[in-house]
């Protein structure tokens, strides 16, 4: 196993050269943290487990970090079905000024963000934790609104919406902020999915209006602790990419799908002003043969060499249907065949 390094990291969200291949994910899953951390990590049940196992299972497939949630800070919003897909409509919990007024905003000033300092204790040696947030600004307002509950929001009670992503965001930029006075903090994931394939969940003036300004205060709290901000979204984000890169000042943007804009077209036309980050489709992955999927990644590895800012990994994150040698093919190219 080769040494972690955050530095490389670091040097990529920078749009530098990196000393050498590099991988990024939002996240593994369960069953391979297990696999990779081994039984006696596994076994742990304490308060910290989740994420001793996390920080372990990325450690051992080749990660310099492990991205982390700060505290139990949340939205909680309705039960859904737990189907092979989720509505955006099921869940929500806020209709009206009243139940606005009588939901239980939690406080982050209140939270617990201890585990950052005990992690640190426990981190292996040349590893950050990256801190992500319990979902994002536009994606909280969703799950506590309902998606076409918010849309006729909009335009039915400007006030109310206002208010509602004013609640959420307000909290979010605290909650980095705090996270991010941590030292074994290196870097900071706001993840807020914001498109569909074709477009932007909301209409580009809406997104400026209500979302990309508290991103914009997130990113600045995360800079003012001098830690790299990232973005992770899904979706097709081309109506505001030039907000992202250059009003809101994300130093990284994460999650790439070939049928949007493969991550090879998205390097070309973003490298240099933002950090390409991960990209190697998720369909891609699960249905082509392993050689294809090591081949595309020493492709995008060797496309990025001499230019910096990129760092490998899938379109989105690893869930467990990801077959795991798929996986393990596309880090080989970072890693070396013997990974």
């Amino acid at each position: 196993m080769r040494d972690a390094d955050f530095t490389n990291l670091l040097r990529i969200l920078d749009r530098r050269t990196p000393r050498r291949p590099t991988l990024f994910e939002l996240f593994l899953n369960d069953t391979m943290y297990r696999k990779i951390a081994g039984p006696t990590i596994a076994a742990m049940t304490d308060d910290l487990a989740p994420w001793r196992l996390r920080m372990h299972g990325m450690r051992g497939a080749g990660f310099d970090y492990a991205s982390v949630l700060a505290s139990e800070l949340n939205f909680p919003a309705a039960e859904t079905r737990h189907l092979q897909t989720k509505s955006l409509n099921e869940g929500g919990v806020i209709f009206d000024r009243a139940s606005f007024n009588s939901y239980p905003w939690m406080d982050p000033d209140r939270c617990d963000y201890s585990r950052l300092e005990r992690l640190e204790k426990e981190l292996p040696k040349g590893m950050k934790l990256v801190v992500m947030c319990p979902n994002g600004v536009l994606e909280n307002a969703i799950q506590l609104v309902g998606y076409e509950r918010l849309c006729l929001m909009l335009a039915d009670n400007p006030q109310l919406t206002w208010d509602v992503f004013e609640a959420v965001g307000s909290r979010l930029v605290r909650y980095f902020d705090i996270a991010c006075a941590y030292p074994s903090v290196g870097a900071a994931i706001s993840n807020d999915d914001w498109g569909f394939k074709t477009q932007t969940m909301l209409s580009p003036a809406d997104m400026r209006k209500y979302v990309i300004p508290w991103h914009r205060k997130i990113v600045a709290a995360i800079h003012e602790h001098n830690k790299p901000a990232i973005l992770h979204s899904c979706g097709n984000l081309e109506a505001v990419m030039e907000d992202i890169i250059e009003w809101i000042g994300f130093d990284g943007k994460h999650s790439y799908e070939d049928a949007i804009m493969p991550v090879e077209d998205a390097y070309e036309k973003y490298a240099g002003r933002v950090a390409v980050l991960g990209g190697i489709d998720m369909d891609f992955i699960c249905r082509r043969p392993a050689q294809e999927v090591r081949a595309r990644s020493i492709a995008m590895l060797e496309r990025s060499a001499m230019r910096g800012g990129y760092a490998l990994g899938t379109g989105n994150s690893v869930p467990e249907y990801v077959p795991e040698e798929k996986f393990r093919a596309m880090t080989s190219a970072a890693l070396g065949p013997e990974a």
